[in-house]
């Protein structure tokens, strides 16, 4: 039990208002029961006339424009050209400080050039087939004060993140008649060939932005399973219960479309730019944001990790993480999410231990078959996003560090052997579950494969 109970509800928008003045007063990465994590509103796709400068750069970046030219990534001019022409444009982001709309256009947009400026050298030296080396240490104050700004006005960080800048604020609708459909999804900025909607930048991403428009229905169904354990009603806990492994089931659907949308063998291209600062050799000693602080600073940077669908089952569920420094990451990464994210999903879990979610699963069958289920769902999540992890980068690269700064190899069994060892437990508790006996196979040998598999690759990388 927690030490202070939970509130018993959370305030969760059950519409999005309509009316683009009343939206600007928003965060737009206020959790709602209609689009669950993704923004309340679509992206802003331009920017005030007041940053023309900054629009103008970021069009000219990516190493293939939208016009199929190639950008000043691709003739590694972008730092010379960003010197040369870039504004100090803080006073202008302070005059439209109250449209958190265009707040949050402007913080993705400063993140892309950030991440481009700061990681360009990096990506001349991976062209040529060397090692990444040092990126730019010092990040010059025409970017590092405006992005400063728009990140203490929008409540994130000062660098690259997976929800506000890179993934979840960064989709546009080709033709808004058609809504969420995969096809008519498209980039608003890119570092590689991400403009072209068929290139593997553009599914990386894209394919993240399709996986979270299922999360309304999974926030439903948490909230629902919460609400019914509180209230003792054995069959609305059920059902919610039921729409959350709905929703993961069509998540992990998603997701398996990842191997087609975006080529293993094109990945570490633009992955480059996607690093954070934190643990990565390309800043030994962080980097200096000039005109903020002298002092280094340090960031995790872009990271599926900062998705906040599977920390939602992790805290609805109950899911028992090993104290470790492996499970101390995975702690840090929560700062990395949306404010309000942050706050529902810390009320998740306070409200799972207060009305004892998983106990109460274990008081009834039914219960419990759906309770592994969900864990399954979890697990299934989990091992995909390792089949990733080693098809993607463990094969292609020995950089030992992921994006986010995570041990590339220990990180993700970390989390994924606590859900191997929750679902034995259950199963064990109920004296073995007939009606789920297919899925404790595959954990059994599922668990098995994944340790010679972090036995090999620990042993091949310290060899």
């Amino acid at each position: 039990m927690g030490s202070l109970a939970a509130p018993p509800t959370f305030p969760l928008p059950s519409t999005i208002p309509t009316d683009d003045k009343e939206l600007a007063k928003l965060a737009p990465f206020t959790v709602s029961l209609p689009n669950g994590f993704l923004p309340l509103s679509l992206p802003p796709t331009t920017l005030p006339p007041s940053f023309s400068a900054l629009s103008s750069l970021l069009a000219r970046m990516p190493i293939r424009t939208a016009a199929g030219d190639p950008g000043l990534l691709a003739t590694f001019k972008l730092g010379e050209t960003l010197l040369r022409e870039l504004p100090d444009l803080t006073i202008e982001v302070d005059k439209v400080k109250d449209d958190l709309r265009t707040v949050g256009g402007l913080y993705r947009d400063y993140c892309f050039l950030a991440s481009a400026y700061l990681l360009e050298p990096c990506h001349e030296r991976h062209v040529k087939g060397e090692g990444y080396g040092l990126g730019r240490q010092r990040l010059p104050a025409v970017l590092a004060r405006p992005l400063a700004r728009v990140a203490e006005i929008s409540g994130f960080k000062p660098f690259m993140e997976y929800a506000g800048s890179y993934a979840l604020f960064n989709y546009r609708l080709e033709d808004p008649a058609l809504g969420m459909e995969y096809g008519n999804l498209r980039l608003i900025r890119a570092f590689e060939h991400g403009l072209d909607q068929s290139s593997s930048e553009a599914g990386f991403v894209l394919v993240h932005v399709d996986m979270v428009q299922n999360s309304g229905l999974l926030v439903q169904g948490a909230v629902n399973a919460l609400s019914a354990c509180g209230d003792g009603n054995r069959k609305a806990f059920n059902a919610g219960l039921e729409s959350l492994v709905e929703a993961m089931v069509k998540v992990n659907g998603v997701m398996d479309g990842m191997w087609k949308k975006s080529k293993p063998n094109d990945y570490n291209s633009f992955r480059t730019f996607i690093f954070g600062i934190t643990k990565q050799s390309m800043f030994p000693h962080g980097v200096v944001y000039e005109g903020v602080s002298e002092e280094p600073m340090s960031f995790r940077g872009e990271s599926g990790a900062n998705d906040s669908m599977i920390p939602l089952c992790d805290n609805l569920l109950e899911i028992k993480m090993p104290e470790t420094p492996l499970t101390d990451i995975l702690s840090d990464f929560r700062s990395y999410r949306p404010g309000n994210h942050r706050q529902f999903l810390q009320w998740v879990k306070d409200r799972a231990q207060d009305v004892g979610i998983r106990v109460y699963a274990m008081m009834d069958r039914q219960s419990a078959v759906l309770y592994l289920h969900a864990l399954n769902q979890v697990r299934d999540f989990r091992w995909r996003h390792w089949c990733f992890t080693r098809e993607y980068i463990l094969k292609k690269t020995t950089h030992p560090t992921a994006t986010g700064g995570s041990p590339i190899v220990l990180w993700l069994p970390n989390q994924l052997f606590s859900v191997y060892d929750q679902m034995m437990e259950v199963d064990g508790a109920n004296g073995g579950l007939p009606e789920c006996g297919d899925i404790m196979n595959l954990v059994r040998s599922q668990r098995k494969t994944l340790e010679k598999e972090v036995d090999r690759y620990c042993s091949e990388r310290s060899g």
